[in-house]
Order: C-alpha cells, then sequence, then structure tokens
C-alpha cells in the first residue's frame, strides 16, 4: 500500500552532525520517497544515553500528526540480541531498538501494536552488524511513512523493554523526584510533574509512577525546593520572574518541576547533574480535587 501523501519521519539520534550517519539514513529515506517530509528533532543525544531519548521524545511526540513516524536510533545493543522493532500507536508508528527508548510513550498509549522487523522484508540486501539505523530503521520508517501496514514488517512482539522508572514518590507534605534532563541552556529537568497553574496556585498530577496518588492543588509561594545541597523557597512562572543570574524552581513547557537560572546555566552555577535528589515540600494545600475540564 502507498498513501499519495506520506506521513512525516522525524528523526532522533545520539549521532551528531559532524558525522554523515543523519544524512545517510535520510537518504535511504528518500530512496524509497522522495517527497517524505523529515524533521529533525535532535541528534544530540548523549552517547549511548537511552533514557535520556525516552524523555525527549516523550516532550516532543504529542505535537505532531497522529500519522507521523518517529525514527529513534540511540543504540548501545546494536548487533547484539536485541531486538529492532516497529510500535503502532493512536499517536504515530515508533522505530527503533527495544531497549527501553519507547517506554515514556508507551505508557502514555492506550492501546499498541508492535513487531520485530524482518531483515528479510526490511533490508534484503542483509544489514550490516553496526549501522542498523541506515540498513533496518530508516527503511521500516520509510514503509511505514508511506502506508505499510506494520504487520508486514515482521513477526508480533508482545513485550517490550521497559526503563526503570525515575524516582517519584509523595507523602502528604512532600513530593520526591530526582533531576532526569538537562537541556542546551543547563535548566536542570526534574521527575517531579505533571504541574499545572491556576489562578488559586499550582496542581500537581501524579503519573502512572504513583498510579492512586490524588491529584494536589497548593500554594507554590510557600512551597520549598531543595536540589541537592540548594534549597528555595517559591516556584516561578517564568524565568524572568527573578533577577538575571539568579536561580529559581518553574515549572516548563512540560509540565515538569525544572531548576533554571535567569539568563544563566543551572548545571554549571549550581553543580546539579542527572540523578541529583530533589524535595519538593509543599506549601499551603488549597485543595485535593482537580476543577472541571482539568486535563
Amino acid at each position: 500500500m502507498s498513501k499519495e501523501t506520506p506521513s512525516p519521519i522525524a528523526l532522533l539520534t545520539d549521532f551528531g552532525t559532524q558525522d554523515a550517519y543523519v544524512g545517510t539514513m535520510k537518504g535511504v529515506i528518500l530512496r524509497h520517497c522522495p517527497t517524505i517530509p523529515l524533521v529533525d528533532l535532535t541528534h544530540e543525544i548523549a552517547p549511548q544515553n537511552v533514557r535520556q531519548a525516552a524523555f525527549v521524545l516523550w516532550t516532543a511526540y504529542r505535537y505532531f500528526p497522529d500519522s507521523s513516524v518517529f525514527l529513534v536510533v540511540v543504540d548501545p545493543g546494536v548487533g547484539s540480541s536485541r531486538h529492532a522493532v516497529a510500535v503502532k500507536t493512536e499517536h504515530g508508528c515508533f522505530v527503533g531498538p527495544d531497549n527501553g527508548v519507547f517506554s515514556e510513550v508507551l505508557a502514555e498509549a492506550e492501546d499498541w501494536q508492535a513487531v520485530i522487523l524482518d531483515p528479510a522484508v526490511v533490508a534484503p540486501d542483509r544489514p550490516s552488524a553496526t549501522f542498523h539505523g541506515r540498513d533496518l530503521f530508516a527503511p521500516a520508517a520509510a514503509r511505514l511513512a508511506c502506508g505499510a501496514d506494520i504487520a508486514t514488517l515482521g513477526k508480533p512482539l508482545a513485550d517490550l523493554v521497559k526503563l526503570e522508572p525515575a524516582r517519584l514518590s509523595l507523602t502528604h507534605t512532600t513530593i520526591e523526584g530526582e533531576v532526569i534532563y538537562i537541556d542546551h541552556f543547563g535548566n536542570v529537568v526534574t521527575s517531579i510533574g505533571r504541574c499545572y497553574w491556576r489562578e488559586d496556585g499550582l496542581l500537581a498530577l501524579i503519573p502512572r509512577l504513583v498510579p492512586d496518588a490524588t491529584p494536589i492543588l497548593f500554594s507554590p509561594s510557600t512551597t520549598i525546593v531543595y536540589a541537592g545541597r540548594h534549597q528555595f523557597t517559591g516556584i516561578a512562572r517564568t524565568y524572568a520572574h527573578v533577577p538575571a543570574g539568579q536561580a529559581t524552581p518553574l515549572i516548563n513547557s512540560a509540565g515538569q518541576l525544572e531548576i533554571a537560572v535567569n539568563q544563566g546555566s543551572a548545571h554549571q552555577n549550581l553543580g546539579l547533574t542527572v540523578g541529583e535528589h530533589v524535595v519538593l515540600r509543599l506549601g499551603t494545600l488549597i485543595d485535593t480535587k482537580p476543577s472541571a475540564g482539568t486535563t
């Protein structure tokens, strides 16, 4: 089956841009169909950092058309016994190694279907042992973007590898988490979220990691945040809420608690790193039930 208008393919890798790896994968895709739209999510994932890739994918996938194909190649196990897979969800298809890189996305999927890519179907010229991005994942993504049924690409796979969840726990007065990501600006992103601003405070909707948790509405101005050896009082709405060079907790665009320095780097200025323990000591509890319309 071939669609008149191919779906977009979004690429996410740890390849960087110095070498020709990304361009070569794009060439393979364009040989299948020169009109496939290609989007670079990022190629600057830290080498072999599957957890970082899983988080970045999670922050981005929901903003793409539901027909999109996500080609993710962060693959420290290339050439090993790990499976090469394609996964279909209600919010797009995902192609890459079965190493946990799709954990965050699949945790939000109502339903999904996965197959182990069959090299005889996807790469009849026999894939190399070290560049599955070019020889397996890129042609599989191209086929899906052009309308191929995922079932034609390989045998069904019932279970996928899941990453160990990041730290996230709560009591009546605290939420504990850890630093999970540091972005290009040095902003320090934590596992504490999702949080949403409301007129009367901050609403914390604790996700699947604490499945029985009740949404918590609390006062941001009286909340204390501990990150490593640092302590902050209050959670800001924006970076500019504090003077240039000053650090503050805030809620980022993904709804996660973040430590930032206005016009600076929290990573460099505060020495915070991935894995650092973070505690949010809640301010005044306003309510424990989300208002109508909250999602």
